[in-house]
């Protein structure tokens, strides 16, 4: 059963947003004029500009091409610095590439999500659809200067790191005519699913379970663990927080 079981259901959401909405519709209509002077409608340009989401299907994706070779150039100049040459620095952000095999790229599914380990979990052992890497490369690439990339550098930059991850090899061009081969080669590709009991269970919201509310089983396992190579970096996390509550800080003052 899903931890969000005991929250109200969607018609009780419903309610609550047209009891907030409603009196603003109504001086709306009541004061049709009154703020006509503020603003104008936006332009088509305008609305281009943030229309850039692609979806899975890559409905979205603007035509364009570029190379692994024009990747390793660009990586080198505008993403090393932060991701490391090959993808698998943790200095600032979490590795991009690694922990994935060749069994998982035929299956489709990476085996070492599922272990209990310390070991960071990478960007392409996630990854379950290349849409995605695309699209967030695009609008927030590079951190310093998000959205200042040409789309072929787009398709450059996300070339690269799909060679780093043994997904593509080191001639191939990537283009929206060759990406959706690539889908069939993310080792995490089948990794997505919505059978997690937060949307139906049997067909039904799963909004009907009682909330325990007196001496109430406590999970005696951790649901998450902190990375060895993080703990020591931002010093003692026991003393970032309050000393009572429910959330605490772990001890973080020596490696494990």
């Amino acid at each position: 059963m899903s931890r969000f079981s005991s929250f109200p259901g969607r018609g009780v959401w419903r309610a609550a947003l047209l009891a907030v909405l409603l009196p603003t519709l109504a001086c709306a209509e009541k004061f049709p004029q009154k703020f006509s002077h503020i603003g104008r409608p936006a332009s088509i340009a305008e609305l281009a500009a943030w229309d850039i989401d692609v979806r899975p299907d890559f409905a979205g994706l603007p035509a364009g091409s570029g190379s692994v070779a024009q990747g390793a150039k660009l990586w080198e100049a505008k993403c090393a610095l932060c991701h490391g040459v090959f993808g698998e620095s943790q200095d600032m952000f979490p590795p991009l590439v690694g922990g994935t095999t060749r069994t998982d790229i035929e299956r489709g599914r990476v085996a070492a999500l599922s272990a209990e380990t310390e070991v960071p979990k990478t960007t392409m052992m996630k990854l379950a659809t290349v849409s995605t890497l695309w699209d967030y490369i695009r609008r927030a690439m590079p951190f310093d200067a998000p959205k200042s990339l040409t789309v072929n550098e787009v398709y450059a930059a996300t070339a690269y790191i799909l060679h780093l991850a043994d997904i593509v090899p080191a001639d191939f061009i990537l283009s929206e005519q060759s990406i959706a081969s690539v889908q069939q080669r993310l080792p995490n590709r089948n990794g997505m699913t919505t059978q997690h009991g937060m949307l139906h269970i049997d067909g039904k919201p799963d909004v009907a379970s009682v909330a325990c509310m007196k001496d109430c089983p406590v999970a005696a396992q951790p649901a998450s663990v902190l990375p060895g190579v993080a703990r020591v970096r931002n010093g003692n996390l026991a003393n970032q927080n309050r000393p009572y509550g429910a959330v605490r800080g772990v001890e973080s003052s020596v490696r494990p």
